[in-house]
């Protein structure tokens, strides 16, 4: 239960004075539906006003005037401004109206009155002007416009200022809170108490103050940050605790790693004995395995299935596209059956009959392991003893769809995989509640990529080279951002370049991409990886997972479009065989500085795990693994980039307390209890993504 010292900030904005039924949505829109929103709502930046007269008014600057209306002045054109003509000791100021009625500004503003008026200044000749002014009072009202003011985020209906009028009713309401945090920390740190750093943050003096690296906002960060990691670290130690099959390796895991033809790498040996050590604890595992380009999650996943299969259980792998499904089942449905088991291959395009003996099989356990797409965890599906799910490229399945797979069995192990390198950063934050293994080798024998940047005018140049190699035996690729052409984009598209590439380089060349049917795509696909297309034009549906050793020649188009860990995956689809291979990244136009940093680091280094790392620096923290649609935190004043030293600082913390406190018993445990029902990433919820 919410404790009553937070009752104030758990009110629903509408409690506010001057909060109605119109305003109250167009709030709820901006920052919240509580009071602990708008309290937790930043500046974006500040205006700075100046007092000024007639004769040192400074156009472009926001300044403040004190005037004596003289004159109202209505142009018969229509649509012509309404001025108010007024002054001061050195000259005339005009207020400019815009679609306003004169007679209300006659009766507000009669001649003789004086006022105290601030907005930008303009000039329209000789005459200083200030359109619509932004603070307009009595002078005998002696109310003079802040000299630094925050500017808050606002919407159609709702200003900025009005905002701020809220956001200080509801630091008004805020009650001094425990701390919780450590003693030494805040005196290290040098920070305010919560209560004293939002005061600080609503009042902003200077624009180093609305900076992240303000002291006011680290420690606000800070807060933010730890509340999270506690609930993630209790998330993880709840699933724990949860019994699961203990599953040890049996015969066919020994004949699995007889028909390997080759042997693990150290990294993928260490993965694999964390995995089994989850399997063997009789406590549900929760793992995610993340590595480079070509690390070989799929075996050490397929390692893991023949273990629960070996052990009487059923397994899945679940792909989020049916060009990967089908390839992780054909490249690993020799090694199964090598260790005499079953598998099925299941899509949405299975039909009658043989769909109907897929799911019996499965369902009497007759089947082993099931390897899909979406299509698995449908409600006909069932399962006689699932007790491991494996899904690859983990970030691509909303938390719904994750946790609907799991709920076909008890208790059910799960394994989650990344064909990306993950950045530490996001490991804390989205994959906090989950113990993490990283494949940081290669398999032997993986050559190194060439990688160039060329511009796009030198693309006949690109064009002959290709056809030397393609002459020479050789496939390759040519990526495009865009499927079709568009009147808004001047991104080539997939289906013209593919037409133009065709007149160049003869039949041998083929078209894929996501709008294509499934039969269509992978018949595509199905004649490239057979080497009947010698060329393969396609938009990212070839990102992940596409095997073809013979493909020697990555080209991608507007290369400076993608991001930098999208550009590594794509470069993995080459590389894969024996022959030397090259990577071409056709850019369009001047580069910008990020784009050029992106693609000078591509050229560098082949370290997926330092890519990640820039491309999460590069991009400010932005949605590197399209995470903002599975449960991405949603951090309202930490920053995971400008405060990524808080973040590591956090999850110590959080580890510390929670392993010398789980439950929240001691004065700073209470506290911490606080902090996180204050951010609602109560210890207490399970319902967080898989």
């Amino acid at each position: 239960m919410r404790p009553e010292i937070l009752f104030p900030l758990f009110a629903e904005v509408s409690s506010l004075k001057g909060v109605g039924p119109r305003n109250a949505p167009l709030l709820e829109k901006v920052a919240g539906p509580i009071v602990r929103d708008l309290l937790l709502l930043a500046p974006t930046s500040l205006i700075f006003r100046e007092r000024a007269t007639a004769a040192t008014a400074v156009e472009g600057r926001i300044q403040t005037f004190e005037v004596t209306v003289v004159q109202h002045q209505r142009s018969p054109k229509p649509g012509a401004p309404y001025k108010v003509r007024a002054t001061d000791a050195t000259g005339f100021v005009h207020l400019i109206y815009f679609k306003v009625f004169g007679d209300h500004l006659e009766r507000k503003l009669p001649v003789g009155s004086r006022w105290i008026v601030s907005g930008r200044v303009e000039r329209f000749g000789s005459e200083v002007q200030i359109p619509h002014p932004d603070h307009l009072v009595p002078a005998d009202k002696g109310e003079e416009p802040p000299s630094v003011e925050p500017v808050y985020p606002a919407t159609a209906g709702l200003t900025s200022r009005q905002v701020r009028r809220f956001v200080l009713q509801a630091l008004e309401a805020a009650p001094d809170l425990p701390e919780w945090q450590d003693e030494a920390w805040l005196k290290r740190e040098g920070w305010a108490s919560w209560r004293a750093s939002l005061a600080r943050l609503h009042a902003p003096e200077a624009e180093p103050d609305i900076s992240p690296v303000s002291s006011a906002r680290r420690r606000l960060a800070y807060d933010e940050l730890l509340a999270h990691q506690l609930a993630l670290g209790r998330r993880r130690s709840k699933r724990r605790a949860v019994p699961a099959p203990v599953i040890a390796p049996g015969k066919a895991s020994a004949a699995l790693a007889a028909a390997l033809p080759f042997a693990l790498t150290g990294a993928q040996s260490r993965a694999l004995a964390e995995i089994r050590s989850d399997l063997t604890s009789g406590r549900r595992m929760s793992r995610l395995l993340h590595g480079d380009v070509g690390s070989g999650k799929t075996v050490v996943a397929l390692s893991a299935m023949v273990d629960v299969a070996s052990a009487g259980f059923q397994a899945t792998l679940m792909a989020p596209t049916e060009i990967l499904a089908r390839q992780h089942f054909e490249r690993l449905k020799p090694l199964w059956e090598a260790a005499g088991l079953a598998g099925v291959l299941l899509s949405g395009r299975d039909k009658g009959s043989g769909r109907r003996d897929k799911l019996e099989r499965l369902a009497d356990g007759r089947t082993a392991i099931a390897v899909g797409t979406h299509a698995l965890f449908q409600a006909e599906v069932r399962f006689r003893d699932l007790a491991l799910a494996v899904m690859d490229e983990q970030h691509r399945f909303g938390v719904s769809e994750r946790q609907r797979l799991q709920d076909k069995g008890e208790s059910v192990h799960v394994l989650a995989l990344s064909a990306t390198p993950i950045p530490r950063t996001l490991e804390l934050t989205q994959f906090g509640d989950l113990e993490v293994s990283k494949l940081d080798e290669k398999p032997p024998g993986r050559k190194p990529v060439a990688t160039r940047a060329i511009p796009t005018a030198r693309i006949g140049d690109v064009v002959a080279r290709l056809r030397q190699v393609l002459a020479s035996g050789a496939q390759a690729y040519w990526i495009c951002p865009l499927v079709a052409e568009s009147e808004l984009s001047d991104l080539a598209a997939a289906e013209e370049r593919a037409r133009d590439l065709t007149a160049h380089l003869g039949d041998e060349v083929g078209l894929v991409h996501g709008q294509m049917s499934g039969p269509e795509k992978d018949a595509v696909m199905t004649a490239f990886a057979e080497g009947r297309l010698k060329l393969l034009v396609a938009t990212t549906v070839v990102e992940v997972g596409v095997d073809v050793p013979n493909a020697t020649i990555m080209v991608i188009e507007h290369a400076e479009r993608f991001g930098l860990a999208q550009l590594h995956q794509l470069r993995g689809r080459v590389g894969r065989g024996a022959a030397e291979s090259a990577c071409i990244l056709l850019y369009d136009g001047q580069l910008s500085e990020t784009a050029r940093a992106r693609l000078d680091v591509l050229r560098r280094t082949e370290d997926g795990f330092e890519i990640a790392e820039t491309d999460w620096a590069l991009r400010g923290g932005g949605d590197l693994l399209g995470l903002k649609q599975s449960g991405f935190p949603d951090y309202r004043l930490a920053d995971p980039v400008a405060h990524r030293d808080l973040l590591f600082a956090a999850a110590d913390d959080a580890r510390l307390c929670l392993a010398r406190d789980p439950k929240f018993e001691s004065d700073r445990g209470r506290a911490l209890r606080i902090l996180c029902q204050l951010y609602d990433w109560r210890p207490e919820r399970t319902d967080a993504p898989a």
